[in-house]
């Protein structure tokens, strides 16, 4: 995923612009640049390397009240300058930025050639600008931009989020969307738009969320949005409402931290606290989401509940399928939605289906939500962003109420979810045959999660030294079991995706299928172990591993004998259904030092993309 700023108004562009970027560099972070009309011709700056790269480049003299701004993770050719946006047709007419991916670029580019354009990058973004271009040149009868746009796009198949800039309509900039948010930004004579709201609450509140197939044309003054395959012209009014976003500057910026994921990871207590207010009923020993418009009858007639995510929502689905089994003992099972919307699913009615997302914009949930609507499956969503393309497209669902989350790597997002499938696992419970004292105790064990969390990040000195002991291998292996095989997995994605050391996660039981030849004095296991009835068996799966002079990280709630684990970390004792919320913090923060020790960009792991899969 990368990041789009545009500005059209009456202040200085580049300044806003550059700080946009700045706010959204986690999300592309391979190279930028930004495109503004001065003196009536296109001025274009772009490099390759990070934001404050690009600030260094671009001159003092450029003034300009007009222009569009990107920060790139590559996916159509290698990050540098030449592919880095915003690209431009050949007469320096057109500058367009993009996220996404054309699927039929090469075709577009081929065509391109055989016309006799010349083609400077990789990219499929710059056949965009020729395609543009050529339909608002004079041979067409001079197209207004956003009808150039709109008939370039029909020749597009993939998924977008862009913004056009035309030296010659200069007051205006078309955006928009399919698949790859756009966001516009509404202020006092002056317009912004970005493909996130952490590049707009600097400047403004007040947004309108593009969906998809639809094109807006932004003028300083005011907004026209339409459906991109409109046959007459819209009409002059606004057809979006906006829509007021509630965080705030303070919640984008670093703080006293040294980077978000740390940031973050000490967050997830308050977090946790937002998610649980007001939603626990202790009257009737059960919980309130108001999203999910189901009554007590239609929550009966659930006969089965599917989690959809992608990444570590995946994980945290599977931690919610855990918990609704337990529970609501409801047939219960998590997917990724990236398999999900390739595979014909057969879609029951009877089935709750449950679509994760911090951003709210994975694309491949979103297509697994659209393909569930389609079949008349009964869908929610589970998101983080209000507004989101999987929130407006599910109806309903929950909010996860954590708070922006700029890491790439996911940390309060993921505790929330796992949190908010708790009350919703305790709700179907509670109307089926989860006694009111059963319900009770998991409520007031909610309650006490935020406080263990402070409890487990208090102790964050020992897991940084275990860190730093066991930082030099290159290989680890991270073990669970039925509550712990989720938090395994997820704790394995935490050490790639932060340090890039090469982590594997298996269930306790499968080591002796396979993996346990791999065991040595080299390969550390990091084994989850929660104070529950499966005790004595995780102990012993220690002991294979020990056997075979494997090190040993225990990650635990329960007294394990003296000298068992290598190393031990402690986790404050919580309803057994409820332990995997604590034990997968201390993984957070053992990736984050492992990363640390070994120097590692922790806030821009290198191939990662944070909201949006483009395949």
């Amino acid at each position: 995923m990368c990041g789009i700023v545009g500005y059209i108004g009456r202040r200085d562009a580049v300044p806003v612009i550059l700080e946009g970027l700045r706010s959204l560099e986690y999300r592309g972070y391979d190279s930028a640049g930004l495109a503004v009309v001065y003196r009536n011709k296109l001025q274009v700056t772009k490099t390759a390397g990070r934001v404050q790269d690009l600030r260094e480049r671009v001159s003092d003299r450029t003034k300009a009240t007009v222009g569009i701004g990107h920060t790139r993770w590559a996916t159509h050719g290698e990050p540098n300058e030449v592919n880095a946006h915003p690209h431009t047709d050949t007469e320096g007419r057109i500058a367009v930025v993009h996220n996404g991916i054309i699927e039929n670029a090469e075709q577009l580019r081929d065509a391109l050639v055989a016309r006799g354009v010349k083609l400077v990058s990789d990219t499929d973004t710059e056949a965009l600008a020729h395609l543009i271009a050529a339909e608002v040149g004079e041979e067409t009868g001079g197209l207004s931009l956003e009808d150039a746009v709109r008939r370039a796009l029909r020749h597009v198949e993939g998924t977008y989020g862009l913004v056009v800039l035309d030296t010659k309509q200069p007051h205006e900039l078309v955006v928009a969307r399919n698949g790859s948010p756009i966001v516009l930004g509404i202020g006092e004579s002056e317009m912004f738009i970005a493909s996130d709201v952490a590049a707009l609450v600097r400047y403004t509140k007040q947004v309108v969320y593009l969906d998809d197939a639809e094109i807006a044309t932004v003028r300083a003054a005011d907004y026209r949005t339409a459906s991109l395959d409109e046959k007459d012209r819209p009409g002059s009014d606004a057809s979006k409402v906006p829509t007021t976003v509630e965080a705030e500057v303070g919640d984008y910026e670093l703080g006293s931290y040294e980077d978000f994921m740390r940031k973050e990871i000490h967050e997830q207590p308050e977090a946790l606290r937002r998610a649980l207010r007001g939603r626990l009923d202790e009257r009737f020993s059960t919980a309130k989401l108001g999203g999910i418009n189901l009554d007590a009858r239609q929550l009966r007639s659930i006969r089965q509940v599917k989690f959809l995510g992608c990444g570590s929502a995946y994980y945290a689905g599977q931690m919610g399928a855990v918990l609704t089994e337990e529970l609501a003992r409801i047939p219960s099972d998590a997917e990724p939605a990236s398999e999900f919307r390739y595979r014909n699913p057969v879609v029951d009615p009877d089935t709750l289906y449950v679509a994760v997302s911090q951003s709210g914009e994975t694309l491949d949930t979103l297509m697994a939500v659209q393909e569930l609507r389609r079949k008349g499956g009964q869908v929610i969503g589970a998101v983080n962003v209000v507004g989101s393309a999987i929130g407006r497209e599910c109806g309903s669902g929950v909010f996860l109420h954590a708070g922006p989350e700029i890491a790439v790597a996911s940390t309060k997002a993921l505790t929330n979810m796992a949190a908010t499938f708790a009350m919703m696992a305790l709700l179907l419970g509670r109307v089926r045959d989860l006694s009111a004292a059963s319900g009770q105790r998991i409520v007031a064990g909610l309650r006490a999660l935020p406080a263990h969390m402070e409890e487990i990040l208090a102790a964050e000195d020992h897991v940084a030294d275990i860190a730093r002991r066991f930082a030099g291998a290159e290989h680890m292996f991270f073990i669970g079991r039925v509550r712990g095989w989720p938090v395994a997995r997820e704790g394995a994605q935490k050490l790639k995706e932060v340090s890039y050391v090469h982590a594997e996660a298996y269930q306790a039981a499968e080591l002796k299928h396979g993996p346990l030849a791999l065991i040595n004095q080299s390969m550390p296991s990091v084994v989850i172990v929660p104070a529950d009835e499966l005790l004595a068996k995780n102990i012993s799966t220690i002991e294979q591993i020990k056997a075979r002079g494997g090190p040993v990280i225990a990650v635990t709630s329960a007294d394990l004998p003296a000298g068992l684990a290598d190393a031990v970390i402690r986790v404050p004792r919580a309803e057994p259904e409820l332990e995997p919320l604590l034990l997968n913090v201390p993984l957070q923060l053992l990736a984050y030092h492992v990363a640390a020790k070994l120097d590692r960009d922790i806030d821009k792991p290198r191939n990662l993309a944070k909201s949006v899969t483009v395949e």
